[in-house]
């Protein structure tokens, strides 16, 4: 294909790239990054541009090696000297140039974040907002009485006396306070006459000093307040106000923050008279300039106060954290079916533990304790008073705390062990908070409450939040800025998170999509947005919602650059570039570049084939059909509304859903950890609330969840390592003649261990350049030049290749390489069945995107097959149609399927239309996300399913495939 095929949709054919408008156009001449074959291409400026193409032909290449990579290049280019210096070492995309390039910004689908203190909210800035907004019109309420806490000043008490009807005689009063030394009143009360106070109020009776303390007078008894002041008020005199304020300020030394006043309403006849310190009653009214109420002292809200990364705002429990290793109710009550008789405690069922259950099952008739009802249809007084106990019976908390006296008894240390699990943390449910920070609330909502709730919902109570006019216009800015960052949030699909969930837990497209809000809330124009499959992780429905979102960033007057398989966000693009025609050393080359009509019309490419239906992932001509079943009944974890599901065994069930609708709660939170607990593993996992899990015992006897995280912890992992072949390589390479003469092991071929790797790198091939302002720079390594081993060990060399050219292969190119080596093939083999010939046999694992980290995991498990011959195996993946073009997915469902046929049960959380229709059996979640999911809408064949198509949002997407 012609490199300026390019410029049949931007530019008369007549003209060559160089003459284009570098203002109009995003010029690339001759990219010859990775796989690239000198591709040209002419990017129209402020247009919506989806780079499409088999997994690994060279779009990432394309967008983030080369267009992103020179933007970000450039940028450091205008930074001081220091960071210039690093520039000469700093790679630049091997390209003939790059012209008209505006600052990038790439929004990846990794989950980068490594912090396991960070959340949605903190990552958005949204709390950082939250915040300051509780800190400045939060008010505190005392949770004994719910009054407001309040915090009197000089101020407010003399606007109060200041009120008073004319003629009201007031005194100004000041407990006071004895000190601890057992000094005797008389000599406290001298000590006020050497301060000039002349009368005190005992038992309320004003009395002189002097007349108190005079040789002779029994000592006073009682509560004693010094007399600060004494007035007659009238509204208007300032030189009263002036008199009072200095009077009240004293008060409040003398008596520690307290003052009292105790005032007389005129009578008739009484206007001008001074106080007299008569008999009348008086009304007393308590001014206090500490924070307390219902004696209790509370903390003034702060920013820190509200802070769960600072010592002073974490909660003690936890330590910030939001979980405690503490008593597992699901380990202690396995199966919530059963009732207390029956034996639901697990603890409690042998002979000598009994002893603890006999007590409830005796005297429960005495405070009406149902026994014989099951444990999940118990009130949650009746459930806390298991825990608890009472005055007839020890709780299990007290149990619990007798086990731990024992533990230097072996046998109890291991009756501890199988009942602890990470657990909620009490004090401040998860949300790593303080508990008295929950005290302080705008309009009825603490920050603990607003961070638990679904940004959709916390974003309607910020909408139609009701202050005072004076908090609302100090709240103002701040209100705005919360408010339009939920919105962008709720617009990318992810009105079902709350802010309290952790960033690492995200899936990839999740993750993406709140970059995505963040920078949408940025508000940047003339840039050049580069996105890496942002519909991840997306239902066909919600996609639909991302893409007027990326629209509007256009709009704003951006070039967005999206690496995308997704059908709708094809049929929208200004123009489609397609990369291929196949993937790794076959790919590189620009097939088209159009729109979607042309696209369709495109015989050249897998892309216009399968869009246009000319080639299409095949529907199976049955269903396979299924006798066992695992069954989950009463799942309440989340959104989820207590619901009953059952999942075949030895089939492929998909579960299906619209974002957020409970699919990731259902399996990630509920049936993973709980099978892996029946199983005797997972003890430390929590599982979210559920009654009962059957149909385990025999059916499976292993849990495979197959996710989108790393295959390893370093940039040392890679997939040959994963899969186990290099083991088989280096062994190879020891037995070449050269390697036998120099005495060279297979641990000599290894770049983990000393002996044969480069030393000054370690075996990375690069050093990392710490760059102190921004993010670390890799450089390749001067003294192997990124060859990861020492010279004489690259001497050594297998058919003419030594052993970091054998890591620099693509998984295609080495299965031929090693054709003769049946050992090493058959390993390789599986990551080309699982659509992964392209990438290298050496590539860093945290080069990886989540959907080939998870495929790189497929694969080792297909190797597997044989030995696992005897194993009952679930397999449970979480979207693995990631990053996958249509082609891929035929490649995907090829191993899916063989895993099945090998005995194996595959379990899917999924949205991809061409996975869903090739599943045996279908559950489908909703019918929306958030607090309006949760609901079991349908079970069955996908047959079955279109026939609810007007009724259910999967049931429509599918309906267009089946």
């Amino acid at each position: 294909m012609a490199d300026n095929s390019a410029l049949q949709m931007t530019a008369p054919a007549a003209d060559p790239i160089d003459q284009l408008d570098p203002r109009e156009f995003i010029l690339i001449k001759n990219a010859r990054v990775h796989n690239l074959k000198n591709l040209s291409v002419a990017l129209p400026r402020n247009k919506f541009i989806v780079v499409t193409g088999l997994s690994g032909s060279g779009k990432s290449s394309l967008a983030f090696d080369t267009l992103y990579a020179e933007g970000q290049r450039m940028y450091v280019e205008s930074l001081s000297s220091y960071a210039r210096q690093f520039l000469g070492r700093m790679d630049k995309p091997d390209v003939d140039y790059i012209r008209g390039i505006s600052p990038a910004i790439a929004i990846e689908q990794k989950v980068s974040i490594k912090n396991n203190r960070s959340t949605v909210g903190t990552s958005t800035e949204i709390y950082d907002y939250l915040k300051l907004l509780f800190a400045r019109v939060g008010r505190t309420y005392s949770p004994v009485s719910g009054e407001q806490v309040r915090k009197d000043n000089v101020a407010d008490v003399v606007d109060y006396l200041m009120q008073l009807p004319g003629g009201t005689r007031v005194m100004l009063l000041a407990p006071l306070l004895r000190a601890d030394d057992g000094r005797p009143m008389s000599k406290e009360l001298d000590l006020l006459l050497q301060k000039g106070y002349s009368r005190v109020v005992v038992n309320d009776e004003t009395a002189f000093i002097e007349e108190l303390i005079a040789e002779g007078q029994p000592e006073v008894q009682g509560d004693v307040f010094v007399m600060i002041d004494r007035a007659v008020i009238h509204p208007g005199d300032e030189d009263l106000m002036f008199r009072l304020s200095d009077s009240v300020q004293t008060a409040f030394f003398e008596g520690h923050g307290t003052t009292v006043a105790s005032y007389q309403l005129p009578v008739a006849g009484d206007q001008n008279e001074p106080a007299t310190g008569n008999s009348q009653p008086a009304t007393e009214k308590i001014f206090s300039d500490r924070f307390e109420l219902d004696g209790v002292v509370f903390e003034e809200p702060s920013v820190n106060f509200f802070s769960f990364n600072n010592p002073y705002g974490a909660c003690q429990t936890c330590e910030g954290f939001g979980s405690v290793l503490g008593i597992d109710e699901d380990l202690v009550i396995p199966d919530k079916s059963m009732t207390v008789y029956e034996g639901a405690i697990a603890p409690w069922r042998t002979d000598k533990q009994s002893e603890w259950l006999k007590p409830l099952l005796k005297n429960g008739i005495r405070f009406d304790f149902p026994i014989h009802r099951p444990y999940n249809e118990l009130s949650e007084a009746e459930r806390t008073l298991i825990w608890k106990g009472n005055k007839y019976f020890d709780g299990l908390d007290d149990y619990f705390k007798w086990v731990a006296t024992q533990t230097h008894k072996i046998q109890y240390r291991v009756l501890q062990s199988r009942y602890r699990g990470r657990t909620t943390c009490p004090d401040c449910r998860g949300t790593r908070l303080r508990k008295d920070a929950q005290y302080v609330k705008i309009d009825g909502q603490s920050i603990t409450d607003l961070v638990l709730l679904p940004v959709s919902r916390a974003l309607e109570f910020f909408q139609n939040m009701n202050l005072d006019e004076h908090d609302a216009k100090v709240a103002e800015r701040l209100v705005t800025e919360i408010t339009n960052r939920l919105e962008y949030l709720n617009r990318v699909g992810l009105g079902y998170l709350t802010l309290n969930r952790l960033s690492s837990t995200l899936s990839g497209g999740e993750s993406q999509r709140i970059s995505l809000a963040t920078s949408l809330g940025s508000a940047l124009v003339g840039s050049m947005y580069i996105l890496d499959e942002p519909s991840i992780g997306l239902h066909p429905k919600d996609a639909e919602q991302l893409i007027g979102v990326l629209r509007s960033l256009q709009q704003l007057g951006n070039t967005v650059i999206v690496v995308e398989h997704e059908e709708k966000m094809m049929e929208v693009a200004d123009q489609i570039l397609d990369i291929g025609p196949e993937a790794g050393s076959g790919g590189g080359n620009l097939m088209f570049q159009g729109t979607y009509d042309d696209l369709l019309q495109d015989t050249n490419t897998y892309t216009g084939d399968y869009l246009s239906g000319r080639r299409e992932v095949a529907v199976p001509t049955t269903r396979r059909p299924w006798r066992n079943a695992l069954e989950l009944t009463g799942a309440r974890e989340n959104n989820l509304k207590n619901v009953s599901v059952k999942f075949p065994l030895n089939v492929m069930t998909v579960v299906t859903g619209v974002s957020g609708s409970g699919k990731s709660t259902l399996i990630r939170r509920i049936l993973a950890p709980a099978l892996l607990k029946q199983l005797g593993g997972g003890a430390g996992e929590a599982t979210g609330k559920f009654d009962r899990l059957t149909g385990v015992n025999g059916q499976v006897t292993h849990v495979e969840f197959v996710d989108q995280n790393p295959i390893g912890k370093s940039s040392r992992s890679n997939p040959v390592t994963y899969v186990k072949a290099y083991d088989a390589i280096r062994s190879l390479f020891a037995d070449q003649p050269l390697a036998k003469a120099r005495g060279f092991k297979p641990s000599h071929f290894s770049f983990n261990i000393d002996g044969g790797r480069c030393e000054v790198c370690q075996g990375e091939g690069q050093v990392k350049i710490e760059m102190q302002f921004m993010a670390d720079i890799y450089l390749t390594c001067e003294a192997c030049e990124g060859r990861k081993f020492k010279q004489d060990i690259l001497d050594v060399k297998f058919q003419d290749k030594a052993i970091n050219e054998v890591l620099e292969m693509t998984i295609e190119d080495s299965i031929t390489f090693f054709k003769d080596q049946p050992k090493i093939a058959e390993r390789l083999k599986p990551l080309e069945d699982v659509g992964l010939g392209y990438i290298r046999l050496g590539q860093s694992a945290n080069t990886l995107s989540g959907g080939e980290a998870q495929r790189v995991k497929l694969a080792s498990f297909l190797t597997k097959g044989a030995t696992l011959q005897n194993d009952k195996i679930l397999f449970i993946f979480d979207e693995p149609s990631t990053g996958l073009h249509f082609h891929d997915i035929n490649k995907l469902m090829t191993a899916l399927n063989a895993l099945v046929e090998q005995g194996n049960s595959v379990l899917i959380i999924e949205h991809n239309m061409d996975i869903i229709k090739c599943a045996d059996w279908v559950i489908d979640l909703g019918p929306e996300g958030g607090i309006n999911g949760g609901h079991l809408l349908f079970e069955g064949t996908p047959e079955d399913m279109v026939k609810l198509k007007d009724t259910n949002h999967t049931a429509r997407f599918l309906a267009e495939k089946l």
